[in-house]
C-alpha cells in the first residue's frame, strides 16, 4: 500500500473524560491542520455522536469510566457502519499488554500523553499509512 495523504478536511472526535485535556488535543489538532473537531467526555457519547456523524479519525483516551477507550474501540470496530473508523488510542501510560490489546482491537495507533502538535502530526501521519 502506498502512503496516504492525510485529508485535514475530515471530521476529528476527541474523546476524554478530562474536558479540559479535550480542549487542549483538539486545540493541538487545529494547529497541525484539521478544521473540524469534536469532543466527547464518555464512550457513550462518542459512540453515540459517530453513529451522527462520520468521523475520518477518532482519538480515544484509554482510562474512562464507566466504559474504556478501549471498549469504545472494540465497540466501533463491531459495528459495520463504524469500523473503517481510524482510531488512534492515547494514555499516560500504556503497558506492553493494553498496547498489544489495541493494535489487535484495531488501533491504528498509540500516543503518549502528553504530546505536542508536531508528535501529533506524525501519529495521524503514521495510522493514515
Amino acid at each position: 500500500m502506498g502512503s496516504m495523504a492525510v485529508d485535514y478536511s475530515m471530521p476529528v472526535l476527541v474523546v476524554d473524560d478530562y474536558r479540559a485535556v479535550a480542549r487542549i488535543i483538539g486545540r493541538l489538532l487545529n494547529q497541525a491542520g484539521f478544521k473540524e473537531v469534536d469532543d466527547a467526555g464518555d464512550a457513550e457519547e462518542a459512540l453515540a455522536k459517530m453513529r451522527e456523524r462520520k468521523y475520518g479519525l477518532v482519538l480515544s483516551d484509554w482510562h474512562m469510566a464507566p466504559m474504556t477507550g478501549f471498549e469504545l474501540l472494540e465497540a466501533a470496530k463491531a459495528d459495520e457502519k463504524l469500523r473503517d473508523t481510524t482510531f488512534i488510542m492515547v494514555s499516560a501510560d500504556f503497558s506492553p499488554e493494553n498496547a498489544t490489546a489495541a493494535k489487535q482491537a484495531g488501533a491504528s495507533g498509540l500516543m503518549l500523553k502528553p504530546f505536542d502538535a508536531q508528535t501529533l502530526r506524525a501519529k495521524i501521519a503514521g495510522a493514515f499509512r
